[in-house]
């Protein structure tokens, strides 16, 4: 039997994990289509989207994995370093 530590079950919608970062996602909103594939494929359900209808990151739930950025067909998403 196989034993998962306690916050395996936690999403990360409910636990904050943005001091994990190392790189953090930006948004061009000039090139973003609103076409709303990146908070699809985010794992960590850390994208909304604001009253005009673009993606808005939630950097407290964000780990910085860069499926986003990936996904990202009209490359609005880039990854950035954290910090100074």
């Amino acid at each position: 039997m196989t034993v998962r530590p306690l916050w395996a079950d936690v999403p990360s919608s409910v636990q904050p994990t943005g001091t994990w970062r190392t790189f953090r996602p930006v948004i061009d909103l000039s090139k973003c289509t609103k076409c709303n594939v990146c908070w699809k494929f985010c794992p960590d359900v850390a994208i909304h989207f604001d009253g005009e209808g673009f993606p808005v990151i939630e950097y407290d739930f964000c780990k910085g994995c860069g499926i986003c950025e990936v996904e990202c067909a009209p490359r609005a998403i880039t990854m950035e370093k954290e910090g100074p």
